[in-house]
């Protein structure tokens, strides 16, 4: 029988970050999101879905092959997807050498055949899920997020992408990395 996993590919956030990622999180307490846990806050550069894990040997092998630099980014700006008017997803912006990043994921991940992102890849990492707004909690919902849409959390340097597996609990996903590749 094949085992299945459920895997992505990211980039990790400085530890440092998990203080002030947690004190915006507490800012958006009154309303109702599933907040993620500050310590697996990270930028999803594909997710992969479910794997066999058979082939985690050979994705990494593809994943080794990446063309791309290490880079310096800037971690800053809060907002929303797909927009303010219906979040979904509420997210800490990432700026830097990301798409190129991301392409070149995709490139080396071509021969494996994964779903093509459907829409533009946007570098961010996941703060919370939004379950339900009304129409009040909406205008102070964006009213917080004005007020902090220009947070800056810090830079961070760029040198590693990650193969992740996530295991799916009641209390939250585990994370867990099968694969390192350090740009160089």
């Amino acid at each position: 029988m094949k085992t299945l996993i459920r895997t992505f590919i990211a980039v990790e956030l400085d530890p440092s970050f998990r203080e002030e990622i947690r004190q915006i999180q507490k800012k958006f307490s009154d309303f109702n999101l599933k907040f993620v846990n500050p310590e697996i806050v990270h930028i999803t550069l594909k997710f992969l879905g479910d794997i066999e894990e058979s082939k985690v040997k050979s994705l990494s092998a593809a994943l080794d092959s990446l063309l791309c630099e290490p880079f310096d980014a800037k971690i800053e700006g809060i907002g929303v997807f797909p927009k303010l008017s219906n979040p979904k997803v509420l997210w800490l912006g990432a700026k830097g050498n990301f798409k190129a990043l991301h392409d070149d994921v995709e490139t080396v991940l071509k021969p494996f055949k994964f779903k093509e992102d459907e829409r533009a890849f946007t570098a961010h990492a996941t703060l919370a899920r939004v379950k339900f707004l009304n129409k009040n909690q909406k205008n102070a919902f964006a009213g917080v997020l004005n007020e902090l849409k220009d947070t800056k959390i810090g830079s961070i340097r760029v040198n590693k992408v990650l193969l992740k597996k996530s295991t799916l609990t009641p209390e939250g996903p585990i994370y867990e990395t099968l694969h390192t590749v350090y740009l160089d």
